[in-house]
C-alpha cells in the first residue's frame, strides 16, 4: 500500500483486516473493504458499532493497530501527511468558531492550507452557491441554525478540493427536513466529482444517498453491496401476518414457492415472498382461512434497509428521541 498515483476507476480507499481494541473491548475486528473512485459509499449500523473508529483511523487520528489501510493511493501509517492533504473531514460534534463569519471561516481554512488569495476568493463563491449560505456570509456562526452550520462545516471540508470528503453522521440532531436537504448537498459535492465516506445509523440516509453500502455490528462487517441488491436478497415483497394460531400458518406456508423466507416477530411472523406481493397475497388468506386458522393483521410492504439489518443480525434498532439506538433482540419463535 505504498504512495503510487490512483488510475481512473481504481479503489481510492482500501482496508485489509483491520483491527482495534480500546483494552479489552475490539472496537473493529477484522474488516475488509474498498470504496471506489467517485462513489457515495455508506457504514450502516448502531453507535458503537465500530463505524466512528474506523473512520477515525482512516482520517490518520487514531493509530492503526492491525491491519493495513490506505486513502488516495497512501498509507495511513507510512504517508499520514499525505493522506490528510487528500480528504476534508465532517464530525458529529460541530467545530466552529463561534464568533467567526461564515466568509472568514471559509477564509481562515484556506489560509491554513497555503491557498492563493485569487483561489480562495474562487473557491468560497463557488462553495457559499453550492451549500446555498451566500445570503449568510457575513453572519457569525454562532446565529446560524443547526442545519446551516453542517451546511458550512461540508463546505469548510471541500475547500481544499479533496479526493474524499468523510461525513461521519453528518446529519445527527437536524430535523427530518434539513436532513433530506441535507442529502441534496451531499449529492451535490459527489457531482463534482467528490468520493463521499459516510456513516450512519439512520437507514433511509445510507438508503437515499449510496451507491454501495456495508452494514457493520458489533465491529464486524455482516453485509456489503448496493442498496437495491440488498434488498433484493429478501424477496420482492414482505408480507407481515398475525394469525390465531402463528406456528400452524408459518408450516403452511414456508414450503410455498413463492416464499422465499420466513421471520418470526413478537406478535407475528414476515414472508418474505419472490413474486408480487399483491398477486400472492389472496391465495395465503383462502390458504390459511381453508385451515381454519384467522387473520387479525395483514401488511404488505417492499423491502427496507430496516428489514434487510434484522434480516442479517437477527435484531432491530430504533432510535430513542436523543438518537440512540435500541437493540431490541429477537429469539426463536419470537418471544
Amino acid at each position: 500500500m505504498e504512495g503510487t498515483p490512483l488510475p481512473g476507476g481504481q479503489p481510492i480507499i482500501e482496508v485489509k483486516n483491520l483491527e482495534h481494541s480500546y483494552g479489552n473491548f475490539k472496537a473493529v475486528d477484522g474488516i475488509s473493504f474498498a470504496v471506489k473512485e467517485g462513489e457515495i459509499f455508506s457504514f450502516l449500523g448502531p453507535n458503537g458499532a465500530g463505524k466512528s473508529t474506523a473512520i477515525n483511523i482512516l482520517i490518520t487520528l487514531l493509530s492503526l493497530q492491525k491491519g493495513e489501510a490506505s486513502v488516495a493511493g497512501f498509507d495511513v501509517t507510512k504517508d499520514p501527511q499525505k493522506v490528510r492533504e487528500s480528504i476534508g473531514v465532517v464530525f458529529q460534534d460541530i467545530t466552529l468558531d463561534r464568533d467567526m463569519t461564515v466568509e472568514e471561516i471559509l477564509e481562515f481554512h484556506g489560509r491554513l492550507y497555503n491557498m492563493p488569495r485569487d483561489e480562495r476568493r474562487r473557491r468560497i463563491d463557488e462553495l457559499l452557491r453550492l451549500v446555498q449560505l451566500e445570503a449568510k456570509k457575513d453572519e457569525r456562526t454562532k446565529n446560524l441554525s443547526g442545519g446551516m452550520k453542517r451546511r458550512l462545516e461540508i463546505a469548510r471540508g471541500l475547500m481544499t478540493r479533496p479526493k474524499v470528503l468523510f461525513l461521519d453522521e453528518p446529519t445527527l440532531g437536524l430535523d427530518p427536513q434539513t436532513r433530506m436537504r441535507m442529502w441534496d448537498y451531499i449529492k451535490g459535492v459527489n457531482k463534482e466529482g467528490t468520493t463521499i465516506f459516510l456513516t450512519t445509523h439512520y437507514m433511509d440516509e445510507a438508503d437515499q444517498l449510496s451507491d454501495r453500502i456495508s452494514i457493520i455490528d458489533h465491529g464486524k462487517i455482516i453485509i456489503s453491496g448496493t442498496s437495491y441488491g440488498l434488498k433484493n436478497m429478501l424477496g420482492q415483497d414482505l408480507i407481515y401476518l398475525e394469525t390465531s394460531d402463528n406456528e400452524a400458518a408459518i408450516r403452511i406456508l414456508q414450503g410455498l414457492a413463492s416464499v422465499r423466507d420466513v421471520k418470526s416477530k413478537t406478535k407475528g411472523f414476515v414472508l418474505m415472498v419472490n413474486d408480487d406481493g399483491t398477486k400472492v397475497l389472496p391465495g395465503i388468506i383462502d390458504m390459511l382461512r381453508d385451515k381454519g386458522i384467522d387473520l387479525f393483521t395483514i401488511n404488505l410492504k417492499k423491502p427496507s434497509m430496516d428489514d434487510v439489518f434484522v434480516f442479517y443480525t437477527g435484531k432491530e434498532f430504533r432510535d430513542e428521541p436523543e438518537g440512540k439506538p435500541v437493540y431490541l433482540t429477537m429469539r426463536p419463535g419470537g418471544h
